[in-house]
C-alpha cells in the first residue's frame, strides 16, 4: 500500500521492505519469502505447533498493520503435513477473526504439495498441462510439411520439458510408480518430434533425439542443483543432514526413498564428486554501480585461420611483438585429455603447470591458467605484462560481465582491478592456436607438462549447468 502503481521502483521498494518480515518471526519457526508469498512452519507436538504459529502469526499481523501491509485471510492457507493413519486433528490457526482453512494440498511457487508429500496432484496436474501442450507439436509436424526435427525439439525443450524439469528436485522423492507417470509424455513428444512410429523402442527415441530418460533427467538436474547451491553461502540446503539414526532406518528399509540431501551425496559419490570443494560466488564482488571494464587485442582478426597459412600468423605476432616490446609476455593455456584436465603458464624464464579435477571444462581451464598467470605477476617489480591466450571464449566472457559470469572469470576481474589500481598496466591479447607463435620447446615442455608431469597440483571444482 502506498506505492505508486507502474512506477519502475514500485516492485522493488516492495521486496526490500517486505524483506524485513522475517526478522520478526520466532526462532522456533521456519519461514520463507518470495516477493509476496510467505510461508512459516513449525514442527513437535500438536498443541506446541498450534500455540507457536498463532503467536507468530499475530507478530505478523501487528507488523503489517504498522508497516502499511494487509494480509489476505481468503488467499491464506494451512496444510498439515502428516502420515499418521489414526484420527487426529488439524491446528486451528486465526487471522484476527477469521480461520484458515485447513487443505489437503497447497500450491506454493509452482509445485504442489500434498498433506502426505507423495506429490501425485502435482505430478497429475503436470501431466494435465503437457498433455495439452503436445497439441502444438501435433499441429507443427506433418508428414509433407512442418517443422524440422531440430525445431520440433527445440519447442518441446521450451514448452513442455521445462515445466517437468521445473521443481524436478522437490517432487523426485514421490514413489517411481507416481514418477512413471509423466514418462508417456516425453515418449509421445519424441515420437512426434522424430517421426517415430509407436512401436519404436523408447531406447533408440533417446539415442536419435540426444535426450536423457526423466528420471537421468531428474538426477542430473538435482545434482547441479547441489552443486550450485553449495556455491552459495548460507544456503539453506547446505545446512540439511540426515541423523546417524534415521540414516540406519533407511538402510534397514530400502524402499524408502531418501531426503533431497542424501539422494545428492549419493548422486555425487557415483560420479566421483563427492571430495571436490566448490568455490563461493560472491555477489558483491563490484558494487552495483560499477561495471568492471576490460578488453583484449585481436590483431589477427582480419585473417581467416583456415585460409592463411601459418607462416602469415608469425609474422604477424612478430610485428605485435615489436609494437608491444616493453610488455613481458606470458603465455597460457588450457588442456583437456582421457582422465586428465590441466592448465599452464609459461613466463620468459619459467614454466608452471597446474592439474584441475577432471570434470571441469576447458573453459574452466582456459580462465584457471589466466588467474594463476594474475597471481604469479602480482609479486612482481615489472610493471608491464601481456598474456596471450588462445581462448575466444574465455576472453568473450572477461569482455561481458553480468550476474551469471563463470566465478573464475569474477575472480580475474577482481585481481585484475586490484593489479591496475597498483600500478600494473596489463593487456590481454588473442593468438591463434597451432600455428607456431610459441617457441616449438616451450609448447611441448607445456603440453608434457599438463599431459603428464604435473608438477604442481590445483583442485578446482567449478561446474557449470549446460
Amino acid at each position: 500500500e502506498g506505492v505508486p502503481q507502474g512506477s519502475v521502483l514500485s516492485v522493488t521498494l516492495f521486496i526490500i521492505h517486505l524483506s524485513q518480515i522475517l526478522n520478526h518471526l520466532p526462532s522456533s519457526l521456519h519461514g520463507s519469502l518470495y516477493v509476496d508469498g510467505l510461508q512459516i512452519s513449525c514442527y513437535l507436538y500438536m498443541h506446541l505447533i498450534e500455540r507457536q504459529l498463532q503467536n507468530a502469526v499475530n507478530k505478523l499481523v501487528a507488523w503489517c498493520d504498522n508497516n502499511g501491509h494487509a494480509i489476505s485471510p481468503e488467499k491464506s492457507r494451512c496444510i498439515h503435513f502428516c502420515r499418521k493413519r489414526n484420527l487426529h486433528l488439524d491446528p486451528v490457526i486465526y487471522i484476527r477473526n477469521f480461520a484458515i482453512p485447513v487443505v489437503n494440498d497447497i500450491r506454493f511457487l509452482g509445485v504442489i504439495f500434498d498433506r502426505k508429500l507423495t506429490f501425485l496432484p502435482h505430478v497429475l496436474h503436470l501431466r494435465k498441462k503437457c498433455e495439452r501442450s503436445l497439441n502444438i507439436l501435433k499441429v507443427l509436424s506433418k508428414t509433407s510439411w512442418g517443422a524440422d526435427r531440430t525445431s520440433l525439439l527445440r519447442i518441446y525443450q521450451a514448452v513442455i520439458l521445462s515445466r517437468i524439469d521445473y521443481g524436478c528436485m522437490v517432487y523426485g522423492s514421490a514413489r517411481p510408480t507416481v514418477l512413471r507417470r509423466l514418462d508417456p509424455i516425453h515418449h509421445s513428444a519424441l515420437r512426434i518430434c522424430t517421426g517415430a512410429f509407436r512401436t519404436s523402442p523408447v531406447e533408440s527415441l533417446y539415442n536419435i533425439s540426444h535426450q536423457l530418460p526423466l528420471d537421468s533427467r531428474r538426477q542430473k538436474i538435482s545434482a547441479l542443483y547441489s552443486l550450485r547451491a553449495q556455491s552459495v553461502r548460507n544456503h539453506p540446503i547446505n545446512r540439511l543432514s540426515l541423523p546417524a539414526g534415521l540414516r540406519r532406518l533407511y538402510a534397514a528399509r530400502p524402499p524408502h526413498i531418501l531426503p533431497l540431501c542424501e539422494r545428492t551425496k549419493m548422486l555425487l559419490h557415483d560420479s566421483d564428486l563427492n571430495n571436490v570443494s566448490v568455490q563461493l560466488s560472491d555477489f558483491f564482488t563490484f558494487p552495483p554501480w560499477v561495471s568492471p571494464q576490460f578488453s583484449f587485442l585481436n590483431p589477427f582478426s582480419e585473417f581467416d585461420k583456415s585460409s592463411t597459412a601459418p607462416i602469415t600468423f608469425q609474422q604477424l605476432f612478430h610485428h605485435h611483438r615489436y609494437q608491444y616490446s616493453s610488455f613481458v609476455p606470458i603465455f597460457t593455456d588450457g588442456s583437456k585429455s582421457d582422465g586428465h584436465v590441466g592448465c599452464g603458464v609459461v613466463f620468459p624464464s619459467d614454466t608452471l603447470s597446474y592439474r584441475l579435477h577432471n570434470c571441469c571444462s576447458v573453459f574452466t581451464a582456459e580462465l584457471v591458467a589466466i588467474f594463476c598467470a594474475l597471481q604469479e605477476i602480482s609479486p612482481s617489480i615489472q610493471r608491464k605484462f601481456i598474456i596471450y591466450t588462445d581462448s575466444m571464449s574465455a576472453l568473450e566472457s572477461l569482455s561481458h560481465y553480468d550476474n551469471r559470469i563463470h566465478p573464475v572469470a569474477l575472480e580475474i576481474l577482481s585481481v585484475l582491478q586490484f593489479l591496475r589500481n597498483k600500478g600494473f598496466s596489463i593487456i590481454f591479447c588473442w593468438v591463434p592456436s597451432h600455428v607456431g607463435i610459441l617457441v616449438m620447446k616451450q609448447r611441448m615442455l607445456l603440453q608434457d607438462l599438463l599431459l603428464i608431469f604435473f608438477k604442481e597440483h590445483f583442485l578446482t571444482a567449478i561446474l557449470k549447468s549446460p
